[in-house]
């Protein structure tokens, strides 16, 4: 315990709160990152003097439970905040009251299926809004009692009773979750869960379960919260939804599986597509309409939540009329109904059809029926490689030397593709520097090429601009159309598409630069799997910014009626589209085919605030480097251009105050002045005010 802490634990109350603020009032200091702290935490960028008295965070333990007389229980558990320093609950001895929550559920034994799901022991019924219907729903205890044995250590009692039915032979889970306020002391609201595992009869623990782990969840979460941010374990979720808990209003299971697997399908669920929306009400009458979540990948990939848990793999092997009807939800298993009119009244035959896998991709097995066409073992795997750029000064027509091979590396005749384009865009400080007159990129088609052994050799029919400087770059794109499953009743078109790829050079002599890394296709794909767009054959966020520049908008797809154009570039777009429902202003771009897309409805499942969720190191900091254009923003409150800061910050950020903060500090001498403030030594720092 440091010197200002032992001094405040003796000193009033108003006294410390004075010496909070007049620490916090020291200002921020940038990098002076705390022990225990996270990016998640505002206080990992105060002045140290604060977060050392303070001490933010928290954590929890449970020591130990014990069931007396098999009616009674009490857990013995433990709070401290970050550091390790011991928590008065009360908020008495250290700074902020902690409140805990406790729930208690077991597993059955001898489920059908070999299943090992949670049944909770304390019940509610509750009634649908408009009355009438009823349904379980599990719920915590509550009128228990604590004793103290010291600060941060307790004995909790539980205010309920365990039902006569109680067996003692079944595994038991009491779990906790925790909150500690400390918004008066311009920090944080901290959370934490934990768990406690037994059999009371002292036996060891077998069955268990576990299908899903935090880690999982928050390749995209970021993290996993519920229910107010306080339920952030999985493992505390399935305690409450398991199969008793249902929603009376619209008959909902709120089995985890059943809920997550249909939460997750959205807009793709059969019954929304048919006009049925997918809906829970919940806390408060609160109607939660998750109709129009798309998942950012291949639905059918399992393995995206289903790993690193002990039973990752009941999926494959334990199928259930509940798991697999969350996402096909039309299907009746009662009457047989897009079921091939095969009844079943029960799981223990789901895996005689349902094996883990068959012979065939698209089979009824579990891997087969959710195999995504686009990584399908049938195709060949287009594959380029750029060789060379030659006659590539400003000015003149460049010559690109480049190779087209499947997998096996056998060359793959032009005439086959069903696209193939090269694009060039340049310079590489900021894409989009074109002659005057012409579209912010170069693409043309090179179907054309010649072959010269195993290489093709193409020359573009566009002209490096006269007036060019520094380095520019050339893409590669193109797929060939493959028939999956040829001669079946199961065979459809799928594109094999080649991994675009991008070479540099220099057009005036000087040193070859690549264009900066802001994004990683890495970050994109924890959540995308393989961040694609147009079709699946546009992919690498490296070849994507070549088009998407800054002076890109849909205008070429656009309709005059829906005019002025929006922007299309690559910072802005991705920014508003993650930012989705929590625009202010519609985000719509016209894509091919004249087809309107409102990405207004987009909910993004982590925090925009995390840059570095998205961002490579540091690359959302102030300033910027020089050569950075302006994007055309003619549908925004700055038009025509915005200047790239407030371009990038305006794109969430997207009222009317924000656009008049940045015009406001933005002269014709110095540009923008965002750098004062929002730079790393500034007071509002990127960094700091993105803090989750």
């Amino acid at each position: 315990m440091t010197r200002l802490q032992r001094a405040a634990l003796k000193a009033p109350w108003v006294l410390l709160t004075v010496l909070c603020l007049l620490g916090a009032g020291q200002g921020i200091s940038l990098g002076a990152k705390q022990a225990g702290m996270t990016k998640h935490d505002l206080a990992s960028y105060l002045d140290p003097s604060v977060p050392d008295f303070v001490n933010p965070g928290l954590t929890l333990t449970i020591v130990s439970v014990t069931i007396t007389g098999n009616t009674t229980v009490q857990v013995h558990f433990k709070i401290a905040d970050s550091t390790g320093l011991a928590l008065d609950r009360t908020g008495a001895d250290t700074p902020g009251t902690v409140s805990t929550s406790f729930v208690m559920g077991f597993i059955p034994n001898n489920q059908v299926n070999g299943e090992t799901l949670y049944s909770n022991y304390f019940l509610n019924t509750v009634t649908a809004v408009t009355g009438g219907a009823t349904a379980t729903q599990p719920t915590g205890d509550s009128g228990g009692t604590y004793t103290t044995n010291a600060d941060g250590d307790y004995l909790y009692t539980f205010g309920k009773k365990l039902p006569a039915t109680f067996d003692p032979t079944t595994t038991n889970t009491v779990a906790m979750y925790a909150t500690r306020n400390l918004t008066s002391f311009g920090l944080l609201t901290y959370y934490a869960n934990a768990e406690y595992t037994f059999v009371p009869n002292g036996s060891k623990v077998v069955n268990t379960h576990q299908v899903v782990v935090n880690a999982a969840c928050n390749q995209c979460h970021d993290p996993l919260s519920a229910h107010g941010g306080s339920r952030q374990d999985t493992a505390l979720c399935i305690l409450c939804h398991e199969p008793q808990n249902s929603d009376p209003n619209t008959g909902n299971n709120l089995d985890f599986a059943t809920m997550i697997h249909s939460i997750h399908m959205g807009s793709s669920l059969p019954n929304v597509q048919a006009g049925t929306p997918y809906e829970i009400v919940g806390f408060n009458n609160t109607v939660f309409n998750f109709s129009s979540v798309v998942f950012p990948q291949y639905i059918g990939n399992c393995t995206m939540c289903h790993q690193q848990a002990a039973q990752a793999n009941n999926y494959l092997t334990k199928p259930s009329r509940r798991a697999c009807g969350a996402c096909h939800d039309n299907v009746n298993f009662a009457t047989g109904l897009n079921h091939v009119n095969l009844p079943e009244p029960d799981d223990s035959m789901c895996a005689q059809c349902h094996i883990p896998q068959g012979e065939n991709e698209f089979d009824a097995s579990i891997i087969g029926a959710h195999t995504n066409p686009m990584f399908s073992t049938q195709l060949p795997g287009t594959t380029f490689k750029l060789v060379s750029v030659t006659n590539h000064n400003a000015g003149q027509k460049p010559t690109v030397t480049f190779t087209v091979t499947n997998k096996q590396g056998a060359v793959i005749p032009l005439s086959t593709m069903a696209s193939l384009s090269l694009i060039m865009s340049g310079p590489t400080t900021d894409y989009g520097v074109l002659q005057s007159g012409t579209s912010a990129y170069i693409s043309e088609t090179a179907t054309g090429a010649t072959q010269v052994g195993g290489q093709y050799v193409y020359t573009f029919t566009n002209s490096i601009p006269s007036t060019a400087k520094g380095t520019y770059a050339i893409g590669i794109e193109g797929y060939v159309n493959i028939t999956l499953n040829p001669g079946t009743t199961i065979a459809e078109t799928q594109r094999d598409a080649g991994f675009p790829q991008v070479s540099y050079f220099s057009v005036d002599g000087s040193a070859v630069a690549a264009r900066r890394t802001v994004v990683t296709e890495a970050n994109c794909d924890t959540c995308h799997q393989l961040l694609n767009a147009h079709g699946g054959f546009r992919q690498n966020v490296v070849y994507c910014v070549l088009c998407h520049n800054p002076n890109q908008t849909d205008a070429p797809t656009r309709p005059a009626s829906a005019a002025p154009n929006e922007t299309v570039h690559f910072k802005v777009m991705i920014h508003k589209i993650h930012t989705g429902t929590n625009l202010t202003s519609p985000y719509t771009v016209y894509a091919h085919g004249g087809t309107p897309t409102d990405f207004t409805q987009i909910l993004f499942p982590g925090d925009t605030q995390d840059c570095n969720k998205c961002h490579g190191t540091a690359t959302q900091e102030i300033p910027l480097p020089a050569g950075v254009l302006p994007t055309q923003t003619a549908r925004s409150y700055i038009n025509p251009t915005t200047l790239p800061i407030t371009a990038a910050c305006a794109a969430c950020h997207d009222d009317l105050p924000t656009s008049a903060h940045a015009l406001t500090n933005t002269s014709s001498l110095l540009g923008e002045a965002c750098v004062v403030c929002h730079g790393q030594s500034g007071a509002y720092a990127v960094t700091t005010v993105h803090v989750p």
